[in-house]
């Protein structure tokens, strides 16, 4: 859920950072996974490359964005100093892709659950 939340801006990206920086290693790497299976569900393409990049605020060097640019989604198996920027990478392609979407084939409602978010209460953080 955070994650599609994150994807449609309904969590602001500092959050989705400090979240995944509080995960394991391990839950990190699952969460890139995961993000990566987001991504195909959501039909993103090579030419969203450029402003995944761009929205994410990484830098088109970073190893994250070189390998997305070559349509690489081996994320999960990076370096731990580079999983942070994968992450962001991800979501800003999840949020690219899921919102073209959801504008071309939800526009008029949808069964979703993912993509009705906004009308669901968020749970409160204690």
């Amino acid at each position: 859920m955070i994650l599609n939340e994150l994807a449609q801006g309904l969590r602001p990206s500092s959050e989705g950072v400090e979240w995944f920086e509080n995960l394991s290693e391990d839950d990190q790497r699952q969460a890139l996974h995961a993000l990566v299976l987001f991504c195909s569900q959501a039909r993103a393409r090579e030419d969203d490359v450029p402003a995944s990049i761009a929205r994410s605020g990484i830098r088109p060097t970073h190893t994250p964005a070189v390998m997305l640019t070559k349509w690489r989604f081996g994320m999960d198996r990076l370096p731990a100093y580079e999983l942070t920027k994968a992450f962001r990478l991800l979501i800003a392609l999840f949020s690219i892709a899921d919102g073209r979407r959801r504008a071309l084939h939800c526009a008029d409602g949808c069964g979703h659950e993912w993509h009705n978010l906004s009308a669901q209460p968020r749970p409160t953080q204690g």
